[in-house]
């Protein structure tokens, strides 16, 4: 049976734009290449932290939510252990109230570009 989680993790901010991108296609293939299926990716940028880790006030906060079996949560949090571009991480089993919380947020922030652009 699958369930639903959301990873969030902040990676180094010395990364380039594309080095971020590429990180993170690389989590998400490896959800895929594992039988999850991707409901929804966030990127939020360069975002200040609220203390420093290892040296750093500043990271890049990314969110995937996601449906897997939970037998591969290990494997996931093993590999973000070991990539040095993640400086914290995550990973969070969303319950029936949290999931319906994420969709309507989603379906908010689909809806507010439409709006700006009626304008």
């Amino acid at each position: 049976m699958l369930n639903h989680y959301e990873a969030a993790f902040v990676l180094t901010p010395v990364l380039s734009e594309a080095q971020m991108k590429e990180a993170v296609d690389k989590f998400e293939k490896l959800l895929k290449d594992n039988g999850a299926a991707i409901q929804n990716r966030e990127e939020w940028g360069l975002r200040k932290l609220a203390y420093p880790i290892q040296g750093k006030t500043t990271g890049f906060y990314v969110i995937l939510q996601f449906d897997v079996e939970p037998a591969f949560i290990a494997t996931l949090e093993t590999e973000l252990r070991r990539d040095e571009k993640i400086i914290r991480f995550l990973t969070t089993r969303l319950d029936k109230y949290a999931l319906e919380y994420a969709e309507r947020r989603r379906g908010k922030k689909n809806v507010e570009p439409a709006k700006a652009e009626e304008e």
